[in-house]
């Protein structure tokens, strides 16, 4: 048996998808790779209390909560786009921004050809427009802000640093970290409603 001469640069999904990350192609991308992926990703490198990992898929269903608490009005074409501002990590995992800092420019390279991909498979532009882009961040640096204090032993100031105090967010989300089993369903649910209405 031969062996390849190049490094491999594929990951094979649980869809029988074999997703290239130097070329992404939309054709190799399902939302239940995703789904699966984003349930068993741990954020802050699994540093969190609880009895299960908090993972990127509950993470970015809080993401696209409080988008929706910002934005009450927001169309289901944009609130797909929060919802699925992580999923490149379905494949590369969610590194800490420490460590993408030390990486430099190759990771993020990568992160966006996923990326790209991934908004055009589900019908959405590979860039966001500004103003929702500015949107996701918000929500997203809230989230974070709530997570290090509540799930990742931040004190507030600390976080406030980092991410910087959220205003106008509901303080009461639940951030019970979920089993991976509900995370995923919950992620796919929230994902088929968006493309059912």
């Amino acid at each position: 048996m031969a062996k390849e001469t190049a490094p491999r640069a594929w990951q094979r999904m649980l869809s029988g998808r074999r997703l290239d990350l130097l070329d992404p192609s939309p054709l190799d991308i399902e939302i239940d790779d995703i789904a699966h992926g984003l349930a068993r990703v741990p954020r802050w490198n699994g540093q969190t209390k609880g009895a299960h990992i908090f993972s990127v898929a509950q993470h970015s269903l809080v993401v696209e909560d409080i988008a929706r608490v910002l934005k009450p009005d927001l169309a289901d074409r944009w609130r797909l786009a929060i919802l699925l501002h992580d999923a490149p990590e379905y494949v590369v995992s969610d590194l800490i921004s420490p460590f993408k800092h030390m990486l430099g420019g190759n990771y993020k390279v990568v992160e966006t050809r996923l990326m790209h991909a991934i908004h055009l498979r589900f019908g959405l532009p590979p860039e966001l427009p500004e103003v929702h882009r500015k949107l996701m961040k918000r929500a997203d640096q809230a989230a974070a802000y709530m997570e290090a204090t509540q799930l990742a032993g931040f004190d507030h100031a600390e976080a406030q640093k980092y991410f910087g105090r959220p205003v106008g967010i509901p303080a009461n989300l639940d951030l019970t970290p979920w089993p991976a089993d509900k995370a995923e369903k919950r992620f796919l649910a929230r994902f088929k409603a968006m493309q059912e209405r």
